[in-house]
This record gives C-alpha cells, structure tokens and sequence, in this order.
C-alpha cells in the first residue's frame, strides 16, 4: 500500500506539472501533452504500469480494511474514534471511494475519447487538439463541481496516507518532522491546484 501510494503520488505531480501549464495558454500544454500521448514508452509501459498501480492501490485498500474488520472479533463498548486518531485516517475508505468514483469520470472525459480518436476512429493525429479537449470539459458547471468535490476528498486522502505511506516503510528519523511538513503542505497545495485549475477554464469559458 505504501509503496503503490507513493508511486500514485509520484504521477499526480507529474499529471498537475502538465495540466498546469494549460494556465499559461495553450502552446506549452498541447506540447506536453502531445508528447505524453505519442511517445511509446509513455503509451506502452508507463500508461500500463499507471494503471495497474492504480488498480492494485485500490483492492489493496478494500483488503486490508476488510481484515481489520474481521480482525475485530467484538464492536468496541464504548469507542471515541476522534480521541485516537484524526477523521481522515478513520475514513480512508471512503475518501478512496470517492476518489475512486472520480477516476471513472476522468477515464470517462479524457482517456476513452484519447483511445477512441487514436485506435477505434484513428483521426489523423492533430498536436494543437489537447488545449481545446481539455477547455471543453470544463463548460459544464457541475463537472467543474464534481471535480472540485473530488478534490477536497483526495486533499483529506493524502492528508493521511501521504505521510503514513513513510511511516510504513520505516522512515522515523531527525528528518520525519520536516517530511511530516513536507506531506501535508503537499496534500493541500497539489488538490486546491487541480481545483484553480478547473475553475481558471470554467471562469474563462463564460
């Protein structure tokens, strides 16, 4: 879990860098993203690996929380959650559900459409139509509101499993104080730049 965490985290860094750039216009973007959609290994190896790392995240999340469950052979006589342990460790489950949720839409919005335009209607590959694709989705108030939702559920994610994610590996050293800092500023500042990001197109598109 740790392990496939921190690679996702990893990505998620490297797909806002990327999207990012669509703030600054469309040049910069189109590029990158052109780059991403066409090059082998990116299409080939890394894309599956995503994938399965996002899969294997996911089950193993729903494993492990149902062998907690059943390692509880009795329900607590009196349990104060909050008193042990913050909210979003308490509800990674469903943080994950939600995030889990959005992935479908975002698979929905951008790489369905991406595959059916490369190999089901092979269209002749265009490397100015990324800016546009990806300023058409955010026409839509309540996609930009389900996105932004979404968001605020991996920020509660991360908030938790980011730094958690070291723990498990052992990291408890002179340095875990500053990494404690590190993880939480991530968790915050990387979900509120996807939600800018979602709103900036919106705000733009009116």
């Amino acid at each position: 879990m740790a392990l496939s965490g921190l690679f996702l985290v990893v990505f998620l860094l490297q797909h806002f860098t990327i999207n990012f750039s669509s703030v600054f216009g469309a040049k910069t973007f189109n590029s990158l993203s052109h780059f991403m959609g066409t090059n082998p290994l990116v299409q080939f190896v890394l894309q599956p690996v995503l994938i399965f790392g996002v899969i294997y995240h996911f089950v193993m999340g729903f494993v492990l929380e149902l062998q907690n469950r059943s390692a509880r052979h009795a329900k607590y006589g009196n349990y104060k959650g909050s008193a042990n342990a913050s909210w979003m460790s308490r509800n990674m489950i469903l943080s994950g559900v939600v995030i889990l949720s959005f992935l479908g839409l975002h698979f929905y919005d951008f790489w369905v459409p991406e595959i059916s335009y490369k190999y089901i209607d092979v269209l002749p590959e265009d490397p100015n139509r990324y800016y546009e694709e990806l300023v058409h989705k955010f026409h839509s108030p309540v996609r930009v509101g389900l996105y932004s939702l979404s968001f605020v559920f991996l920020a509660l994610h991360l908030l938790h499993g980011f730094n958690s994610s070291f723990q498990s590996l052992g990291v408890n050293n002179k340095y875990s104080p500053a990494l404690q800092k590190i993880t939480r500023a991530f968790a915050v500042v990387i979900p509120l730049g996807f939600i800018f990001i979602a709103l900036y197109h919106h705000l733009n598109a009116l």
